[in-house]
């Protein structure tokens, strides 16, 4: 049941003493990088770990601007990797990383895999995508770890991934959620039926905000059971937190990281249970060690303990981020929010974007979702209430009135990764 059982269930205070004298050491590693050097000169060893709010914030904006070197903190010769942003708007992010932190983060990889089920007699197939993105590496060393057969096929491709489902009794899957549902259609189309035809057990979906309705509806489609994962390429990758068995919130592996929740407007750290941005300090990080990293992630900390008897905490299924909330006339909305009404309306497709105009100076928000055959039954009159049933239901969640319309099978954009689904079409200077 337990990859390291000794931490993964050891009592509360000592974690709290372990994660100490890890932070203390993390602080004097990170004073040899250029960035830290100025930012905790002043910062002698900390007595409890409440003092972690004195510490300094890190931003993604700090990431940009210590290009390329400023937060390494060991010689460039002691780096075997980095990974990094796209840099498509400015300066990339890049993470290095020592022999030791890969060896640590396949370890913490391999004991989120663990922890949800799988063992070394299953079968992986990774859909993420390998290279400088630490989706697809993250999961592939952690599986090799725990020792799984691999199969690194990366992503795209739905008729060749159903083929080497079949032809090599996949039972354990890495995907994007988004891409689980266009698979199944996939799938579908060539007279596959994954519950009959294929051994999968479990799907580790993550790297994409999403809902519970969409993890429901994942494992009813294949039979199986999808599990959360969350992970951030600052930190170092996926293996951040995880679902356990009892699928109800993932655990924060926190002899890895600690974590707290802020208030992303006043940045005052909130109790356990209270929604807000999620901060990490990496505290085993060598060639880059991260203090207090402002994710964006919106979530909470669970206060309950979980049944499975492991002591790191728990945080809720991430709702969004700070960066990604709409603001429509005044009213913040969540894209997940659009998805969570969406899937619990039976007829509506599942592939859908999210577009938000302008009309007379106001904000307009408008939602496209593609036809099927569980959509259209035949008459317009038919088509006409579940348009109507929709924009109630979606004014009932956000409180805008959206307009929605249905466009063709296959009209919308396919992405390989990530998907997109809004599209803002204001005027820039408007903000």
């Amino acid at each position: 049941m337990f990859w390291q059982k000794e931490i993964e269930t050891a009592p509360r205070p000592e974690i709290l003493k372990l994660q100490l004298q890890m932070l203390n050491n993390t602080i004097e590693r990170a004073k040899r990088s250029k960035f830290y050097s100025k930012k905790l000169e002043n910062i002698s060893p900390l007595k409890n770990i409440e003092q972690i709010k004195e510490l300094p914030f890190t931003t993604k904006e700090d990431l940009r601007s210590g290009f390329p070197y400023d937060f390494l903190s060991v010689e460039l010769g002691e780096v075997v990797r980095l990974h990094s942003s796209s840099g498509t708007t400015g300066n990339p992010t890049v993470v290095y990383h020592t022999a030791q932190d890969l060896d640590n983060w396949a370890n913490i990889s391999a004991r989120c895999m663990y922890t949800a089920g799988a063992r070394k007699n299953d079968i992986f197939q990774n859909t993420m995508g390998y290279g400088l993105f630490t989706g697809g590496l993250g999961f592939h060393y952690g599986a090799e770890r725990l020792g799984m057969m691999t199969i690194p096929i990366g992503p795209g491709n739905s008729k060749r991934q159903a083929w080497f489902m079949q032809n090599f009794a996949t039972t354990t899957v890495h995907i994007l959620p988004s891409y689980a549902l266009r698979l199944y259609h996939s799938m579908k189309e060539d007279g596959i039926n994954p519950k009959k035809d294929l051994k999968l057990k479990m799907f580790f979906i993550g790297a994409e905000p999403h809902t519970e309705e969409l993890r429901r509806e994942i494992q009813e489609l294949y039979g199986l059971k999808a599990f959360n994962s969350y992970g951030l390429s600052e930190i170092s990758g996926p293996g951040v937190a995880f679902e356990c068995l009892e699928q109800d919130g993932m655990h924060i592996w926190e002899d890895y990281v600690i974590p707290e929740i802020i208030d992303p407007d006043t940045l005052e750290v909130l109790p356990d249970g209270e929604e807000g941005e999620l901060v990490l300090t990496a505290i085993n990080r060598y060639a880059m060690p991260i203090i207090r990293y402002r994710t964006r992630d919106i979530t909470a900390i669970i206060v309950k303990p979980c049944s499975c008897g492991r002591t790191h905490r728990r945080i809720t299924r991430i709702k969004g981020r700070t960066d990604d909330m709409m603001i429509i006339n005044g009213v913040n909305i969540f894209p997940v929010q659009i998805e969570k009404t969406i899937m619990n309306i039976p007829q509506a497709s599942k592939n859908y974007i999210i577009e938000i105009g302008e009309e007379n100076y106001m904000d307009r928000l408008s939602v496209k979702i593609e036809i099927n055959d569980d959509t259209f039954s035949g008459t317009l009159e038919d088509l006409e209430k579940l348009k109507y049933k929709i924009e109630a239901e979606l004014k009932s969640e956000t409180g805008v009135s959206p307009t929605v319309s249905f466009v063709d099978q296959g009209t919308l954009p396919i992405a390989e990764g990530k998907v997109k689904r809004v599209y803002d079409l204001r005027k820039k200077n408007k903000f």
